[in-house]
């Protein structure tokens, strides 16, 4: 096992690159052990890796492969000992009109954006019920509540996100661990790398500040929400968005 130094440990998914790799960089200059998970690491992880090689380490993990699942969970609480924060970031948007959409990739979305942090929430909550401590942070989108034209079935997977949340803090929390959710703005990324012109225009306008959010500042949230001080943040979604949906 590896040694803790009694730091906290959290597993973030999708942290090869985007808001992923912000959180996971967010989260080791707050002095967390961070396990980073993504199908392949990427160079930016690789320079995570060399400058905190203590306290960062890779995990390769393919959502797209439910069978992985339990073992990688059993594996990792096997080496890292039992995990204080899950944030389930991973997640795919296949832009696609729901009467034209193959079935292959509504399952697809479904399958990696909600089913597989279902299953991430049931195998490390269990550690975490065992110490009586622990944080769940599910990574949402404005998408699941105001909706997007080509995106139903990722707000589909983005608002269930949220039920989730919802549902297991009221199990989880008599066992002293907080589930919340947090629903971001667009940000420039490769999730919204596609999107030019008018329609980029468009989303901009929306924000009173005429800009798309930053990584860092959902980064931020999230490091606060595993922190002490959101000790009272519970069963809660919340929203990062720039004041697009104000």
């Amino acid at each position: 096992m590896v040694s803790a130094d009694n730091l906290r440990t959290v597993l973030v998914t999708g942290a090869s690159r985007g808001l992923g790799l912000a959180i996971a960089n967010n989260l080791l200059l707050a002095n967390y052990r961070v396990i980073g998970s993504a199908r392949t690491p990427g160079k930016e992880v690789g320079k995570l890796l060399a400058l905190y090689p203590e306290h960062f380490f890779f995990e390769p993990l393919d959502l797209g492969d439910m069978l992985q699942i339990q073992p990688f969970s059993a594996r990792l609480q096997r080496t890292y000992g039992r995990f204080y924060g899950l944030v389930n970031n991973a997640g795919i948007g296949l832009e696609g009109v729901l009467a034209t959409m193959h079935e292959k990739d509504i399952s697809k979305v479904l399958q990696i954006n909600l089913t597989a942090p279902m299953l991430l929430c049931k195998y490390f909550s269990r550690g975490m019920i065992a110490n009586r401590s622990g944080c769940i942070i599910n990574i949402s989108s404005i998408i699941a509540t105001t909706g997007f034209s080509g995106l139903s079935v990722y707000g589909a997977s983005k608002a269930g996100l949220i039920g989730l949340t919802k549902s297991l803090s009221r199990e989880l929390g008599k066992a002293g661990v907080r589930v919340n959710s947090v629903s971001p703005g667009y940000m420039e990324t490769d999730m919204t790398c596609g999107l030019i012109g008018d329609k980029l225009d468009s989303i901009r306008r929306r924000s009173p500040f005429q800009r798309f959010a930053l990584t860092g500042e959902v980064s931020n949230t999230v490091e606060f929400l595993l922190s002490d001080l959101a000790g009272g943040i519970h069963g809660t979604n919340l929203v990062v968005d720039i004041g697009s949906t104000a």
